[in-house]
């Protein structure tokens, strides 16, 4: 552990010192160019009180985020250099994962191309939900809600685009590289929501993750798989603001290519929220059979905690309620609180997160 801790830090004082050098040593802003530092943080505190034979309960609380510097070359490309850390409390080490945070971001209207450290979390920002944190907001059995705190930043390529009528977000995340002592991974996906007309929309989410490589014949290599397409429904009424989707998920695991034993899943997952100035409440129905997902929430999936095989149709609810905080204009958090059924249990979990994004023109 020790050996491990000097080579991380001397692998970031290798990497901070010449790139602070490097900002030192730049000339004077060009006409066109701006400088920007800024930090994103993100504090969590999760806890789950899960008995159940799918997923067990825990507890975590700790903070992860970017210090960054944004040089802004023309108003379409910005290169962004800093640090990405993440720690959690009660850890031997508190800053369990720390590397460098570089991205290449080309912006042409509502389209944004980004090349390095990825934009993961897209939730909106004024009331959020525990069931929409998870990263590129694709649905939980799709993704565990909680890589949102303990991944750490995806870094590959992604293509945003965000305007009234179409929002997408596609992206290919590296997540280890091929050796001879692993396999490379890698997860990839595409996330699509399109105006079908008045309060309609159209939901599409496809997400893959692959582990393999071809230099190197050192262990089995896997591909899982989930598509969901599905309809929504938003409105006003009473002063209240009424969401309702609802999506059929396709799954295919594959855990090892060369045994030819391919798991196909179907599930549906049904969601209604009211959202009422800073409350917001939701109530999700899932009904599954044979859904297994690499990094799905296991409270939707068909596989036991001792990895044996559940048989049969897996029920799924989950109830809860939000409130959203804003003491201060860079800070959003919220609270929440959630009743869960999964089969024949019932159980309970809470969570606390805090956003914090500072700006500064240089």
């Amino acid at each position: 552990m020790a050996h491990e801790r000097i080579a991380a830090q001397s692998m970031l004082h290798h990497i901070a010192i010449p790139l602070a050098l490097a900002w030192l040593a730049l000339p004077s802003p060009a006409a066109a160019q701006t400088y920007t530092a800024g930090a994103d943080l993100l504090f969590f505190g999760d806890n789950t009180e899960f008995a159940n034979p799918f997923r067990a309960g825990d507890t975590t609380l700790g903070v992860s985020g970017q210090i960054f510097l944004d040089v802004s070359l023309t108003d379409m490309v910005t290169v962004r250099g800093g640090v990405f850390g993440l720690g959690r409390f009660g850890a031997h080490e508190f800053l369990e994962h720390a590397e460098p945070a570089i991205a290449l971001e080309v912006a042409r209207g509502p389209s944004r191309f980004v090349f390095g450290s990825l934009r993961t979390v897209t939730t909106r920002p004024d009331v959020a939900g525990p069931d929409e944190e998870t990263l590129h907001r694709l649905l939980p059995p799709i993704q565990h809600e909680t890589l949102t705190f303990t991944r750490g930043q995806e870094m590959g390529l992604q293509w945003i685009v965000t305007a009234h009528r179409l929002d997408h977000d596609a992206w290919i995340n590296w997540q280890r590289l091929n050796t001879s002592e692993h396999r490379e991974r890698f997860d990839a996906g595409y996330r699509a929501s399109l105006a079908l007309g008045g309060a309609v929309r159209l939901h599409g989410q496809w997400h893959t993750v692959h582990e393999g490589g071809q230099r190197f014949g050192n262990g089995a290599v896997r591909d899982s798989q989930a598509v969901a397409l599905g309809l929504g429904w938003s409105g006003r009424r009473g002063g209240s603001r009424i969401t309702l989707d609802s999506h059929a998920v396709l799954t295919e695991d594959v855990p090892d290519r060369e045994m030819v034993a391919t798991e196909v899943g179907l599930g549906t997952f049904s969601r209604a929220a009211v959202e009422r100035g800073p409350w917001r409440s939701h109530l999700i129905v899932w009904r599954g059979r044979d859904v297994l997902k690499e990094e799905g929430d296991a409270n939707y999936l068909s596989r036991l905690q001792d990895a044996t095989r559940f048989r049969g149709v897996r029920d799924y609810a989950e109830l809860g309620l939000t409130r959203h905080f804003r003491p201060a204009p860079e800070l959003h958090m919220f609270a929440a609180f959630r009743l869960h059924r999964t089969e024949s249990h019932y159980e309970y979990s809470y969570r606390i997160v805090g956003r914090v994004r500072l700006r500064h023109r240089l």
